[in-house]
């Protein structure tokens, strides 16, 4: 049973070139390694920070291919084991290394596909309920709980900055900030438009519902480097909904921002104060009209805009059938499941991932 390979596109290749990487932390040790490194400040710490950066890919990488050895070192013991039981014996543990590390080539991977310029940013996560009224709301609210679980999973955290309840049930959108490594990175895969298919809970005549929502995510970039003129911003106040402090419900509070000539919407009630929530408001702005100008210039906005569309038949990304049958399929990488519960209980990485590799392969 050999060990995993490393040689593969995680190893070498555009963004993650090993021996180039490697070349430039010769060369930059070599540099700092001079006497007149520090006369330089400016760059001398730019070296330092991408000699960290270098490290940090590296490292991992080298502890790998350690592995990899000495699992095959374990396999040659395990053939000279002589008795049947110390073979079983050694043939389980071989066996169980290799499926751990080949788990850990496999999350090295992935870890690499997010080499974009905001991949490892927290995000702003929004869900908006589409076409089908009460039945998207209750269909955006389990879309929430779905990535709320997933978070869960992944050890990320997040909070609510802006939510409008649904007249009846659910939600009719909702904005979270949420906080965790690569946060950006992976959720970014989720953006689009997202199908259910079920019998309603709430149809007395049990008939079968279809119901969109739509999810957008953009990075939190803690000062987008783009200039907004005030005039072309709207702004509107009102009050918080939902349990909050003694404000909610009585001071208008929450910000509303509009950028006229995009037509881009953020909102904020997060904070108790209006100060506090036109200054998350407006970071959240400034972020997402830069993420569409920057999709803009690299020619990538179909990819990572174009797909959300509009909130209604045809547009979807993801489908979710519970009736008359159970698949939840990816129609951007054509990775399907017939685990409903399991998906909606946040059991979505194998569609991140699928996305995440479809783009590599794409660029």
């Amino acid at each position: 049973m050999p060990p995993p390979s490393l040689n593969a596109s995680v190893v070498c290749g555009g963004f993650f070139d090993a021996p180039a990487l490697n070349q430039e932390l010769t060369e930059i040790e070599a540099r700092m390694a001079l006497p007149d490194f520090w006369d330089c400040r400016e760059q001398a710490q730019k070296d330092v920070e991408r000699i960290s950066k270098l490290r940090g890919k590296l490292h991992p990488l080298l502890a790998l291919e350690e592995r990899a050895r000495d699992l095959e070192l374990l396999k040659l013991m395990a053939v000279e084991e002589t008795s049947p039981e110390q073979q079983a014996h050694a043939a389980r543990e071989v066996h169980s290394e290799f499926l751990a590390l080949t788990q850990d080539v496999e999350k090295f991977e992935i870890l690499q596909l997010l080499h974009g310029e905001f991949d490892h940013a927290d995000a702003f996560l929004t869900i908006h309920a589409g076409a089908g009224g009460t039945e998207s709301c209750d269909w955006a609210e389990m879309l929430l709980r779905m990535y709320q679980r997933w978070m869960e999973r992944r050890g990320f955290t997040s909070s609510i900055i802006d939510v409008q309840e649904g007249d009846e049930a659910g939600i009719k959108s909702i904005t979270l900030l949420v906080k965790g490594e690569h946060a950006f990175g992976y959720l970014q895969t989720e953006r689009g438009v997202h199908r259910l298919v079920r019998i309603s809970p709430f149809d007395a005549n049990k008939r079968r519902h279809t119901s969109f929502a739509s999810v957008d995510v953009v990075p939190d970039i803690e000062d987008a480097p783009i200039v907004i003129d005030e005039k072309d911003i709207r702004v509107d106040t009102y009050r918080s909904g939902g349990k909050g402090g003694q404000n909610v419900n009585k001071v208008e509070t929450a910000v509303r921002m509009t950028h006229v000539p995009s037509g881009v919407v953020v909102a904020c009630q997060a904070e108790r104060s209006q100060l506090k929530n036109r200054v998350l408001a407006l970071k959240m702005l400034r972020a997402k009209i830069y993420h569409i100008e920057a999709d803009k210039k690299r020619a990538e906005l179909d990819r990572q805009y174009g797909e959300k569309g509009e909130i209604a038949w045809g547009s979807q990304i993801r489908s979710y059938v519970f009736q008359p049958y159970q698949m939840v399929k990816d129609h951007r990488t054509d990775i399907q499941t017939s685990d409903v519960n399991g998906v909606m209980d946040g059991n979505i990485d194998f569609f991140i991932e699928a996305k995440l590799r479809s783009l590599t392969e794409s660029v």
